[in-house]
């Protein structure tokens, strides 16, 4: 009996002790920008989600916290990983071919899909996963002795690390170092418009072309999301865009045709598109691999709505991650994984009929 009270007091106190650490640490985070006071209380308005937070609690993103009458970035500096990636990983396969980006991440996102390969970060606050405390000039000094050419914010949704984000990248570009935002897209129009200028290229995870899938998906909307493309594109970002054709989810064809539809009309037909294969992760374990054959449908559809360069992914030995000349369909670049191989292309035109091809090459 006396064993048992001691075990519960001392289970108690455990969890106050953590409290008070967690809490003493907030104090010392960074107050998030794009907060709004209103009668029912404090709104993040970073992103669509508009999340209205109690004191105390976290937005949906569990990465925006309200304590002492303010909303704080509590994910500032806390990252959950950092690593040195090919550029065609991201997947970026028209921005400087064979160089390296020193990715970034911090936990949370402020989408939930259904779908999500890194979950075990996504999903989570920043004070429930080990990380490592960084700052931006440390980050940029990483980048720099790596050789790396740019800095990706990317595997979570670097959206709700914006602060961090922005001040990396403000100081990223001032070392001569690209800015590459890997995102879901998932961000209000001003915030967008404070980073644009600090961006160099970027890859909009484009979920679908329906707004009931992408509510169903990942509890978003789909409008913000195009939105955000347009914005990129018209900021002259370089951007391409990434589909992940899920079985019976998106993988519709006339969803498919919609997208592809939609991107020639937004004056988009020189992005590059990535199909991506899908594998069974997170809630979506029961769901098998999308087969070969609606990979190179969406692929033939994207083709026929006039988008010039398509790319298939997840796919082994495919010669669908090859770039061919738009005009003579000469092979320019080879891809095998992450090995890349230049044939006839020089500063970003067709050796062969001299043909530019969208991209940022050199």
């Amino acid at each position: 009996m006396f064993y048992h009270s001691f075990i519960v007091f001392f289970d108690i106190i455990t969890e106050w002790l953590f409290m008070k650490i967690e809490l003493s640490e907030w104090k010392w985070k960074t107050k998030a920008l794009y907060v709004e006071k209103t009668e029912k209380g404090l709104l993040c308005t970073l992103c669509p989600n508009v999340c209205l937070i109690k004191d105390n609690y976290h937005g949906i993103c569990k990465s925006r916290y309200l304590y002492n009458n303010w909303i704080y970035a509590i994910n500032y500096g806390s990252l959950c990983s950092q690593s040195i990636d090919p550029i065609e990983k991201k997947p970026l396969y028209h921005f400087l071919p064979t160089s390296t980006a020193f990715s970034i991440a911090t936990a949370g996102c402020n989408l939930t899909c259904k779908n999500c390969q890194n979950a075990q970060i996504s999903q989570v606050s920043p004070f429930d996963i080990q990380h490592y405390d960084l700052t931006p000039e440390k980050i940029v000094d990483a980048a720099l002795k790596s050789h790396c050419q740019s800095i990706a914010y990317t595997y979570t949704e670097p959206t709700i690390y914006f602060e961090f984000m922005l001040a990396t990248a403000q100081l990223a570009r001032q070392h001569g170092l690209k800015n590459i935002f890997i995102s879901n897209g998932y961000i209000n129009r001003e915030p967008l418009q404070e980073l644009m200028p600090f961006l160099d290229a970027a890859n909009i995870d484009l979920k679908c072309q329906s707004n009931t899938t992408y509510q169903r998906l990942c509890d978003g909307k789909l409008p913000p999301v195009l939105s955000t493309i347009k914005a990129l594109k018209r900021e002259n970002v370089w951007l391409e865009i990434t589909n992940l054709l899920i079985p019976g989810i998106t993988d519709d064809t006339s969803m498919i045709t919609r997208m592809c539809d939609w991107m020639y009309q937004a004056g988009l037909q020189t992005t590059p598109l990535h199909f991506n294969r899908f594998y069974p992760a997170h809630q979506l374990m029961d769901i098998p691999p999308t087969p070969l054959e609606t990979m190179q449908k969406a692929f033939e559809i994207a083709i026929f709505a006039g988008i010039q360069h398509v790319y298939l992914g997840n796919v082994p030995q495919s010669n669908f991650s090859n770039t061919y000349c738009p005009d003579c369909k000469g092979i320019l670049v080879e891809r095998n994984g992450y090995d890349v191989k230049m044939h006839n292309f020089l500063e970003g035109r067709c050796g062969s009929c001299g043909e530019e091809v969208a991209g940022v090459w050199n």
